[in-house]
């Protein structure tokens, strides 16, 4: 965006490269006001939200060009406090972002620190864990190397992971919550449970982890960029909670009583392995959405609402299904509870991850034409 163009929120940029002001030459930049009296130049100020709708009041619109309406229909920064309140707006907002950070660390720490000492107790119960998300790192790391523009830096990578293992606290705290007002209701409350509760507030927490930090950066610079975090994303959401199932299992009461010990983490891990994929592709669909909306600013908001809803959909969707459905029954045609059960989960994620792919491929096409243009003689 030129520095001449309109703001996205609503105000003229300072000087551009080409020596223009908001649309009148450099030489007419110190501007009369009514009555005639000379006004200072206006120097450029502020942040460039490209994210807002492109509106304009009129007065602007229509005098910009002919007097300094400074603090009267537009705005830079001119003065000490100008100053004060551009450095006090930076100080909110990155305040806002380490409240989330902090309070999060917080929780995370709450919620594991007794994992933690099992695992310390018994070293086995973290290499079934980090074994149970091999399935779901495999898959994250195929889109990230699959991104057909430009691999993102491993630093965004890095941190949008670790960002989405400390805002599943948040998933978790209102997850267990919530979750006795629903069971009350019986089979009919666990499926809105799913929809209502553990779809949208995890791919929330999951959206959130992308947009504080990689959404920001300059590398986040393609639509497509937006499925690589968020598969990051999705594969730090699968990590912690993967720990926390596997040795949550290890101390579930056996029929006889006591701890059901190793040989229940072991059968949570070799579940989890097929589930854990489904974080990366639901958050995957979250992310490309986040991707479309951020070149699309003026329908920001919209866009980015239809790509919660569809994975707080397909996230729902798939709880209620291995949830309430009758596995047992696979028993009585010959085929193994456990053997259905992973068919059944690779056919879903498949699904789902097939209709994003194709997505993926249409725009690799376009970009990869604009490529080829680039390089072809006399361009």
């Amino acid at each position: 965006m030129r520095d001449s163009e309109d703001r996205g929120d609503g105000s003229v940029r300072g000087p551009s490269r080409n020596g223009t002001d908001g649309g009148a030459p450099a030489r007419d930049r110190e501007r009369s006001a009514p009555g005639g009296r000379r006004l200072p130049a206006a120097r450029s100020g502020g942040d460039d939200r490209s994210d807002r709708r492109r509106v304009t009041d009129p007065v602007k619109s229509r005098f910009a060009a002919e007097y300094d309406l400074y603090d009267v229909a537009t705005w830079e920064v001119r003065s000490s406090l100008d100053r004060l309140a551009v450095s006090v707006a930076g100080w909110l907002r990155t305040a806002r972002s380490r409240l989330l950070v902090g309070t999060a660390l917080v929780l995370f720490l709450g919620q594991v620190l007794v994992a933690g000492l099992l695992v310390f107790d018994q070293p086995v119960l973290g290499i079934l864990a980090a074994l149970s998300v091999v399935p779901a790192l495999f898959v994250a790391l195929t889109l990230w190397y699959w991104d057909p523009t430009t691999r993102e830096p491993f630093e965004l990578v890095a941190v949008t992971f670790l960002l989405s293992m400390l805002f599943a606290s948040f998933a978790a705290a209102a997850n267990s919550r919530l979750q006795p007002g629903f069971a009350v209701l019986g089979p009919a409350g666990v499926v809105l449970f799913y929809f209502l509760v553990v779809g949208p507030i995890e791919e929330t927490v999951k959206w959130l982890a992308i947009r504080v930090r990689a959404y920001q950066n300059e590398a986040f610079r393609t639509v497509v960029d937006g499925v690589v975090y968020g598969a990051v994303a999705g594969l730090g959401f699968a990590a912690i909670e993967n720990f926390i199932y596997v040795v949550g299992a290890s101390t579930e009461t056996l029929p006889s009583g006591g701890a059901g010990g190793v040989e229940y983490a072991a059968l949570a891990a070799a579940t989890r392995a097929f589930v854990g994929p489904g974080h990366i592709v639901f958050s995957a669909w979250a992310g490309f959405y986040l991707g479309l909306a951020k070149f699309n600013p003026d329908n920001w908001a919209p866009i980015v609402v239809k790509g919660l809803l569809i994975a707080a959909f397909i996230h729902g969707l798939y709880n209620s299904m291995v949830g309430i459905l009758p596995l047992g029954a696979f028993g009585a045609v010959g085929i193994p509870p456990g053997l259905a059960f992973i068919a059944i989960v690779l056919a879903y994620h498949s699904f789902w991850f097939g209709l994003l792919y194709r997505k993926v491929r249409q725009y690799q096409a376009l970009y990869d034409e604009i490529d080829h243009r680039r390089l072809s003689p006399g361009d």
